[in-house]
């Protein structure tokens, strides 16, 4: 089971009209997704960085990344460039885990951490402050919280964080 697949019940219902799945990885959160990968092989509709989307500023309903963010190095860009393609009133809704609690279920089950991770202290606190930094980055935008959920159901070191751009 994807991890997409955890929690589309839930965040599906904020993905109306038209929006991107960053790091779908061949389960989008919903059928309709244009689907954005840096990896050909999963068949996005559109391959390319994350941080450097090809569309104009406000054109999307909605974003949505599930177990993508933590990848970046500089998460407060990769959220500056995703809000940056929503409209106001769109939504970014992001699926994510919570580094610690993720490195302690791979201790659990006997398993390698995933690598790609960058941040050590990566938790739903850490989005929240990159995400101020990325709008007061350039531009000021403002954002608010839709919904927030840690821990999640299914999902024992997952979290969500709905916010929408004003």
């Amino acid at each position: 089971m994807s991890e997409t697949a955890t929690c589309r019940d839930r965040l599906a219902k904020y993905c109306k009209g038209d929006g991107l799945d960053i790091g779908a990885g061949g389960d989008p959160i919903v059928s309709w997704a244009i689907t954005v990968d840096v990896r050909p092989g999963v068949k996005p509709h559109i391959c390319c960085d994350a941080i450097n989307l090809p569309f104009k500023d406000g054109t999307m309903d909605w974003v949505f990344s599930s177990h993508c963010l933590e990848d970046f190095e500089d998460t407060a860009a990769a959220l500056r460039e995703w809000l940056r393609v929503i409209k106001p009133g769109g939504y970014l809704v992001l699926f994510l885990p919570d580094q610690k609690a993720y490195e302690a279920r791979c201790a659990l089950d006997g398993t390698v951490p995933n690598g790609a991770h960058k941040h050590k202290e990566f938790g739903l606190e850490f989005v929240n402050q990159a995400l101020t930094v990325a709008c007061l980055m350039g531009d000021p935008m403002m954002i608010t919280t839709a919904h927030a959920l840690w821990p999640v159901p299914n999902n024992p070191y997952s979290f969500d964080l709905v916010v929408q751009k004003l």
